[in-house]
């Protein structure tokens, strides 16, 4: 159970390194893509016949999208830098206000 805000007593909280690992990963596979269209991007007229990825191809869309999923990893670390408050604990976005802040109690143990 998230802990409500601390500023407006709101329950509606996003856990920020949840949302750090969902962002770097989404923005890894989105930069590989971005990479890997761009290395194999076609100069000349679009021809219909042609259906089928080149194989001769594979190699530049393979470090296309290393190269691009890289820098995106790094960008989405970067901002995710950003928005994290100073200190220890869990990071917490609040949905409300926009404030972010960090809860140092551990979480409560359910009873067995």
């Amino acid at each position: 159970m998230p802990p409500s805000c601390t500023r407006c007593a709101s329950p509606r909280t996003l856990n920020l390194e949840t949302a750090q690992r969902v962002g770097v990963v989404g923005s890894t596979l989105l930069g590989g893509a971005i990479g890997a269209w761009r290395a194999t991007a076609m100069t000349g007229p679009l021809s219909l016949a042609v259906t089928r990825f080149p194989l001769a191809k594979l190699p530049a869309a393979m470090m296309g999208a290393f190269a691009g999923g890289q820098s995106g990893s790094r960008i989405a670390h970067s901002l995710f830098e950003q928005w994290l408050p100073v200190g220890s604990g869990t990071p917490w976005l609040c949905l409300s206000c926009g404030c972010t802040y960090r809860d140092t109690h551990p979480p409560l143990a359910p009873n067995a």
